[in-house]
């Protein structure tokens, strides 16, 4: 995370960071549903510039394979804004997958490496397994609130971590 180096912009941008994290974690179902529609909204438009991109191809297939990608993200992008509950409920799913493999993976990474922060990598991919298998284990009750919490959480970290990091050296 670069941090600026004025402590008014750090104390500010904490700040917002803070407030934002404290209406995510109220509002937990509000917040998965504006970012539900929000990467739905990005979707599209990657999606949009993908089939936009279709003239800078040189052969057909390469067409062909840019027109399919570019049609899913803006079918799968207007299905998300469309449906926004449903898909929050499939993005959740999808999260606690995600969550889980990636802790594998960090667990992996401190099983196979001797640096010198294994111990927090090691922690960090207990914690990310057994989130992850609290979002599937627990879905999709949980779908309704998780997305926002976790976002919730995350704003917060980042808001302290801020706060807390040396300042950047200025020039």
């Amino acid at each position: 995370m670069s941090v600026p180096a004025s402590p008014t912009l750090r104390w500010v941008t904490a700040g917002l960071l803070l407030v934002a994290a404290v209406l995510c974690l109220a509002l937990p179902f509000v917040s998965a549903t504006l970012l539900t529609i929000a990467l739905g909204g990005v979707s599209a438009a990657a999606g949009v510039s993908q089939l936009l991109r279709l003239t800078s191809a040189d052969d057909t297939r390469s067409k062909v394979f840019r027109a399919i990608s570019g049609v899913l993200y803006v079918v799968g992008g207007i299905g998300l804004v469309a449906f926004p509950v449903a898909s929050t409920v499939s993005l959740t799913l999808f999260i606690g997958v995600l969550l889980a493999v990636e802790g594998v993976m960090e667990l992996a990474g401190a099983a196979a490496g001797a640096g010198p922060a294994r111990g927090l990598v090691l922690l960090d991919g207990i914690v990310t397994v057994v989130l992850g298998g609290m979002l599937i284990a627990e879905w999709p009750s949980d779908s309704l609130w998780a997305i926002g919490t976790l976002f919730g959480f995350g704003l917060a970290f980042s808001a302290f971590n801020l706060i807390t990091a040396p300042a950047a050296p200025q020039a």
